[in-house]
């Protein structure tokens, strides 16, 4: 059965892919509508005018910034870039693309067993040791929600060797509400192997454009580039970027993101009142560890319409979405109890 025999004439409601609810702003549809009149033409391969934007709205050079295909893409340039050595230290249960973008760099894995719903920060950096060519930290970590915090990840960084690039992968940030949560440009400046990534395809909804950028020591920044593809990002996607970073978008952005952080109160509240577990979120996405009932979760949740991420034997991730979206996710979480789930 399809999810949409299976609710008739409603459309399926995907909330396993972490994408923001809003559609895109008006001022931004037009910018990549007018675009198409050039399409004929090759992007900056500099992407220039968005890294200037970029290094004005964050105040560092240009030659710490590298443009690219969102924050996944750049992790595997930069991953790839900082060989040879042959292993990436991670969280056991975080972002699910790491251990295929460490495989596609020709580097072995080491996933260290979280701490709860967080990464286990003095277990990873006793897992550093001299055959390390890199650390990925995810924050807020994706698929628990946990955001690390800024005590915790500076006493971290204070072990970790400083010719051993630690990378920070923000593309949630913009959801993050905790005052003790660590800032990765904040790390980057007190710490010089830092690496912070960070997206327009989550909170700016951009994520059929694949843009995003990373914030690197400038001795590392011509190596990650000369990973990435030759003109790319697309010239759309980078012209949305720019227009993305502007005073009036920037306002409208932080109104969404403050709906939707009231949305994701309000869903963690009505699955807890339901008695589900559910892990603290500042992300645009919730977890529950559903353990090995997560799969069984996931199957019903599509035949009853409703998309969702499950990791077999850990729990499913479940996007923040639209205040329908999240309705009926909650209507069917009722009668899946009901049922005994």
């Amino acid at each position: 059965m399809t999810p949409a025999t299976a609710v008739g004439s409603h459309p399926p409601a995907d909330l396993s892919m972490n994408e923001t609810p809003y559609p895109p702003l008006p001022g931004i549809r037009r910018i990549v509508a007018d675009g198409a009149a050039a399409l004929q033409r090759y992007p900056d391969r500099t992407a220039s005018t968005l890294v200037s934007a970029l290094s004005a709205r964050l105040g560092v050079g240009p030659e710490a910034i590298v443009v690219g295909p969102g924050s996944a893409g750049l992790c595997q340039h930069l991953v790839q870039s900082l060989g040879p050595r042959p292993e990436v230290v991670h969280a056991a249960l975080s972002f699910e693309g790491y251990p295929l973008i460490v495989g596609n760099a020709g580097a072995r894995a080491v996933p260290v067993p979280m701490d709860g719903y967080d990464h286990d920060l003095p277990v990873m950096a006793d897992a550093v040791t001299e055959r390390t060519r890199c650390v990925l930290l995810c924050s807020p970590n994706n698929p628990t929600g946990a955001a690390l915090r800024r005590d915790r990840v500076e006493a971290f960084l204070d072990r970790i060797p400083a010719d051993v690039p630690v990378i920070v992968d923000e593309a949630y940030r913009e959801f993050v509400t905790d005052p003790q949560a660590a800032d990765g440009m904040e790390l980057y400046r007190a710490y010089d192997n830092v690496c912070v990534l960070r997206t327009f395809s989550k909170a700016y909804g951009l994520a059929a454009l694949r843009i995003g950028y990373a914030v690197v020591p400038p001795r590392l920044t011509r190596a990650a580039a000369l990973t990435g593809a030759v003109f790319f990002p697309n010239a759309l996607a980078q012209a949305a970027a720019v227009a993305s970073l502007a005073p009036d978008v920037t306002a409208e952005l932080t109104r969404r993101c403050t709906d939707l952080v009231a949305s994701r109160t309000r869903l963690i509240g009505a699955l807890r009142a339901l008695g589900v577990t559910v892990a603290p979120s500042e992300a645009n996405f919730v977890w529950l560890p559903l353990g090995q009932r997560a799969a069984s979760f996931a199957e019903r949740a599509r035949a009853a319409g409703i998309l969702v991420m499950a990791l077999p034997g850990a729990g499913v991730r479940i996007t923040v979405g639209s205040d329908e979206a999240n309705d009926r996710l909650l209507g069917f979480v009722r009668s899946a109890l009901a049922e005994g789930l």
